[in-house]
């Protein structure tokens, strides 16, 4: 007999029934879409990078018939224009941006939901808005610390030295002391092809270091011009600014969101967010629920996690809220 297909951790796809644009100045225009309930319990989607922007399978994590799903393309992510655009793009701004979308579609407060980058503006989010949370379900913890931008630039080769070995060759030697200024100056110069060359070699690095075992759809996936040029140029600016927070901001202030349910899940073999921060972030909020997912690296849809993310949505069902 043919063995049997294990179930999917997630919900089956689904299509929005609602989307629209949302101009927030004179340059940036924000994609935005709902799905799910649209009478249901609120949630938003936070995706990461940044400058991923969104897929169709991050509307799979929650219950289409208790959740009212929101998701959005962040600044220079996705369907949102212009592409790759860092002028007026902070993280600051990127919070504006949200309160934006909630006063658009008439929301007083909703779960967060996000993972890596999305992990970190769904905390600063949050402590800047605890009023309108009801809580969080947060993946593959990052920080915004130097440290933790340090590792993605020069750390992660203990693991994954091909993959690194090849992320420095795209760099002439006498440049190779600073990867970042060295990206930098590529990504942002005048010219389209070379801004274009850089992104693909900075998201090709990063897409096979997601995985606990190789996935080369996703380094496909990430090798596209639209998710290229969102990674690696956003990435880039908000690395060289250090997430435009303070030191250790996202720490210091858990305070404020202290009082709110959350649910932390991190992968245990996670080279691209180290698991470090997370529990870094568990032991100032204690009263967040902490899981460590073992057989499972960074990436969202590797089995172990993308059960943990569901059954989180799951637990705030149960609870109401």
């Amino acid at each position: 007999m043919p063995e049997s297909t294990p179930p999917s951790p997630v919900y089956p796809p689904i299509e929005p029934y609602r989307s629209g644009r949302l101009p927030v100045d004179d340059l940036h225009t924000l994609y935005w879409e709902e799905c799910g309930n649209p009478a249901g319990v609120p949630v938003l989607f936070l995706h990461g990078g940044p400058g991923a922007g969104l897929s169709p399978r991050h509307r799979q994590f929650f219950d289409p018939a208790y959740y009212r799903i929101v998701l959005f393309d962040q600044r220079g992510a996705g369907q949102s224009t212009p592409l790759g655009e860092t002028r007026h793009n902070t993280t600051q701004i990127l919070i504006e941006d949200i309160e934006r979308l909630r006063q658009l579609l008439g929301i007083a407060q909703w779960l967060v939901f996000g993972g890596s980058w999305g992990s970190t503006l769904a905390l600063a989010y949050g402590e800047t808005h605890p009023q309108c949370c009801t809580g969080f379900v947060l993946r593959g913890i990052f920080l915004g610390t130097r440290s933790e931008i340090d590792w993605f630039l020069n750390g992660m080769k203990w693991f994954f030295p091909q993959e690194h070995e090849r992320f420095v060759a795209a760099i002439p030697e006498p440049e190779r002391d600073d990867l970042l200024q060295a990206y930098a100056q590529r990504l942002f110069s005048d010219n389209a092809a070379e801004n274009l060359q850089a992104a693909r070699s900075w998201s090709r690095y990063e897409g096979r270091c997601l995985h606990l075992l190789p996935q080369p759809e996703t380094a496909e996936a990430l090798d596209s011009e639209t998710v290229a040029l969102g990674v690696g140029r956003l990435e880039a600016h908000y690395f060289r600014h250090a997430a435009y927070l303070t030191d250790d901001q996202l720490i210091r202030n858990v305070d404020r969101i202290r009082h709110l349910p959350a649910v932390i899940i991190q992968g245990r073999y996670d080279v691209v967010c180290p698991p470090q921060s997370a529990w870094r972030l568990h032991r100032a909020w204690p009263e967040a629920r902490f899981q460590i997912i073992e057989g499972a690296g960074h990436a969202a849809f590797e089995p172990g996690i993308a059960s943990a993310l569901v059954a989180a949505t799951e637990q705030f069902k149960r609870s109401g809220g």
